[in-house]
């Protein structure tokens, strides 16, 4: 198991972050970790479509960005994390999924939030890009299939399709910026006894056990 040990006490009134490279399950561990804690899952793409909806003067603000076909700047984005925090289910913290994704975001995040444990789900970069250059999409259910784990019923297989961006060279091109971005974030926050890895390669079952473990 691919876990680094955590010596120190993980405070479950505070918040959690959760990372790991496009394709690598966060999504499915996510939702676990919001099972196992009842902490809210927060993502900055929820929140954006939020205030967006809403209306909010943040919203409007992000809206300007977003239509300019820029990126929302990183203090737009922590003024909504704040917001959010103050709401009721926000309490007893929640899971940051996916933020921060740099160090100076990650910066931001400590003046406004208090997290106690940091979850790296860690994928060797051949292994995702298997996962994703190897995923079908049923146009009509919106169901997801993939060549090897989890081949299409005979009779739909002919009208599957494969997403645009799910070639090897735009994945290899988001790992990149992954590294990029993360690889510093990493040992930020392993420097402070934040961080836990679990290793991704393996069965989901098998994750959600190593992440369980990290929690108790």
């Amino acid at each position: 198991m691919l876990i680094e040990k955590v010596y120190f006490a993980v405070d479950m009134s505070q918040s959690i972050v959760l990372f790991g490279p496009p394709g690598a399950g966060k999504g499915t561990q996510a939702d676990a970790i919001v099972e196992a804690t009842g902490k809210p899952q927060v993502s900055t793409g929820d929140m954006l479509r939020a205030a967006l909806a809403a209306g909010t003067s943040l919203g409007l603000e992000a809206k300007k960005y977003m239509e300019a076909g820029e990126l929302v700047p990183d203090d737009v984005i922590i003024d909504l994390i704040e917001e959010r925090m103050q709401q009721d289910d926000a309490g007893d913290g929640v899971l940051f999924d996916g933020f921060p994704r740099t160090i100076t975001q990650a910066e931001a995040l400590a003046k406004i939030a208090e997290v106690s444990l940091v979850i790296s789900i860690d994928v060797p970069d051949n292994a995702i890009v298997e996962r994703i250059v190897g995923r079908r999409m049923d146009p009509e259910t919106g169901d997801i299939y993939h060549v090897t784990f989890k081949p299409a019923p005979a009779e739909i297989s002919g009208r599957l399709i494969q997403r645009k961006d799910d070639n090897e060279e735009a994945v290899r091109t988001r790992l990149t910026a992954y590294h990029n971005q993360t690889s510093p974030l990493a040992i930020w926050y392993a420097e402070k006894g934040l961080l836990a890895t679990v290793n991704g390669n393996q069965a989901m079952d098998d994750v959600g056990a190593e992440i369980s473990a990290v929690l108790n």
